[in-house]
């Protein structure tokens, strides 16, 4: 009978030894923490724990935030505070600089839980966060932005040369050097899962894209994607890979082959490219060719070409000090502006389709010779040969019309939430998520984030208040909380105030929005307009006279709204504490 017994609760132990492995793993799974060879692919809409981990640290940064700045707090209700920065080309990159320098000044920087951005402001984000302290010493990033020497274009070459290698060689990766040699002034070699295990100094980092397949074609759910130091995937599907992971070969959620990880250089390229939606192209439109009703397949094509041409030009000539070089550089942007500012419109309105699709492609065929005899025509040396080599990439490139191609890890992954346009391809073609919306919004609605307070500075172009209004909207078809923008604000799209605070109520995020130009800054709407056009997304790299205008435009946005600032995220944390 003892016997007997035993052996009943050595049973009973031992089931219950099972049971709980079987827990323990079940728990494992719905955290993520399985090794990557049995499932590379999380699916969940709860932080994975790496961001739980340096949110979790970051707290206790905020935490002495804001005792030092008098705002009752404990570790327990901490709030939530997102910068989210818009894009809006260079406009964005080096109005964020100024936005988070005067905060530093302000002491309101380590009130910061996370930073997000889109498009132009990520360029930025990638240069900030090449510093682990950045947060603690903006004079430094100021610096570096206007005072760093330029990229030699021989080192932006020999990049892309590497790239052109690999499998997933595309525009964006041109795209990604010259605004990184261009602009930015540094070519960043690191990747952003270096960050996974940096120190909670900075806010947590997101950037944000869209899929240009399910953005052309695809269910809402597939546009967004949110790229942060630990994790890569679909916002709304709630499928994530580790960023180390993103680009390598998947099938049906396997990992077939682990390629390596991009650097920022080619991130950059890929979350900053709104050229390659070729709805974006009407923006370029010669004033001889915006005739309604021309600017077919043909035309598209032919506009490809030259503003491709016409950027990658310019963006070279930062990279460029040698006078003869310049000279050079002058000569071919003369030929192209020579080929494409000729008033046509007659011989356009009246051609048939056939007629005009010949008529583009000898444009740019006349293009290409023209780049090509001017390119034959340079003095031999480095100059030539790099230019040739740049040439020699980019014409396939722009026939494809490729961009941002990447492995794609949910191709033939067996599961029901994913869409067509992603099951189907192999590879995923990342571009600029401001064509969405042209601020990150989405990656922080909702129980995800969970975020109390969104301060968030704006340089888009186009309509004021339409990223508001785009992220409502969103919001609405993913049922998630947003807060009511009154119709009275909307009234001052074409001269805006400098600061408007849109109150959230129970789960919905207070929303503190804060225009670049404003009437504090632009005297009526005529001078409004005119700072916008002057400041425009699509142009040239700025001078040091328009940088360091747009740095202290963006600081005194921040210091003439300080007390607005402090009084809502004095009530962010006092909300966080209600919750408790």
């Amino acid at each position: 009978m003892q016997t007997g017994l035993t052996g009943f609760m050595n049973a009973v132990v031992c089931l219950c030894l099972v049971n709980s492995v079987i827990l323990s793993q079940a728990a494992d799974n719905m955290e993520g923490n399985v090794a990557l060879s049995e499932r590379p692919i999380r699916q969940s809409h709860s932080l994975c724990a790496g961001e739980k981990e340096y949110v979790h640290k970051r707290k206790q940064i905020v935490l002495h935030s804001l005792n030092t700045l008098e705002i009752n707090c404990t570790a327990a209700s901490v709030p939530h505070i997102a910068l989210l920065a818009s894009g809006g080309g260079q406009r964005a990159a080096v109005g964020l600089v100024g936005f988070l320098h005067q905060m530093e000044k302000e002491g309101l920087l380590d009130t910061l839980l996370y930073l997000g951005g889109v498009s132009g402001s990520t360029w930025s984000m990638a240069s900030l966060y090449n510093d682990p302290q950045f947060s603690t010493n903006m004079d430094a990033a100021v610096s570096r932005l206007l005072d760093s020497p330029s990229v030699k274009l021989e080192q932006a070459v020999d990049w892309l040369g590497e790239r052109a290698k690999e499998e997933h060689f595309s525009l964006a990766d041109i795209w990604g050097v010259l605004t990184s040699a261009g602009i930015m002034k540094q070519m960043d070699l690191r990747c952003l899962s270096d960050e996974a295990n940096r120190n909670a100094t900075n806010p947590y980092p997101i950037y944000c894209a869209t899929e240009k397949h399910c953005f052309t074609h695809g269910p809402i759910e597939g546009k967004w994607f949110e790229i942060s130091p630990h994790e890569a995937g679909f916002t709304e599907l709630g499928l994530f890979i580790e960023t180390s992971l993103l680009g390598s070969k998947f099938q049906n959620g396997t990992l077939l082959e682990k390629k390596k990880e991009m650097d920022m250089v080619k991130l950059q390229g890929i979350l900053g490219c709104a050229v390659a939606d070729e709805e974006t192209l009407r923006d370029f439109v010669p004033q001889w060719l915006n005739v309604p009703g021309h600017l077919d397949s043909a035309a598209k094509e032919y506009l490809r070409v030259w503003n491709i041409l016409d950027k990658v030009i310019a963006l070279t000539r930062i990279t460029v000090k040698d006078t003869t070089a310049l000279m050079y550089l002058d000569k071919l942007q003369k030929i192209l502006e020579d080929k494409v500012n000729h008033s046509q419109t007659e011989s356009v309105e009246a051609a048939s389709m056939e007629e005009r699709k010949t008529l583009f492609n000898r444009w740019s065929q006349e293009l290409w010779a023209a780049v090509e005899t001017w390119s034959q025509s340079l003095d031999d040396g480095a100059f030539k040969t790099h230019v040739s080599f740049l040439i020699k990439e980019v014409i396939p490139l722009i026939a494809e019309w490729k961009w941002g191609t990447t492995g794609n890890f949910l191709y033939q992954y067996q599961v029901s939430s994913v869409p067509a346009c992603l099951y189907s391809n192999e590879r995923l073609q990342l571009i600029d998520a401001g064509l969405v919306i042209n601020v990150p919004y989405p990656s922080f609605l909702g129980d995800k984030r969970d975020i109390d307070l969104i301060i968030a500075p704006e340089y888009s172009a186009g309509n004021m208040f339409e990223t508001l209004t785009l992220a409502r909207d969103y919001a609405a078809e993913m049922e998630k909380p947003f807060p009511e923008i009154n119709d009275t604000i909307l009234e001052d799209r074409d001269w805006p105030k400098d600061c408007y605070v849109l109150e959230g109520k129970e789960k919905e995020p207070t929303i503190i929005y804060m225009p670049l130009f404003n009437r504090r800054n632009c005297k009526d709407a005529e001078e409004f307009k005119a700072k916008m056009d002057e400041f425009s997304t699509f142009q040239r790299p700025f001078s040091q006279e328009k940088m360091k205008f747009v740095l202290e435009t963006a600081k005194e946005n921040v210091k003439n709204n300080k007390e607005t600032l402090l009084k809502e995220i004095n009530k962010a944390a006092l909300r966080r504490h209600n919750k408790w």
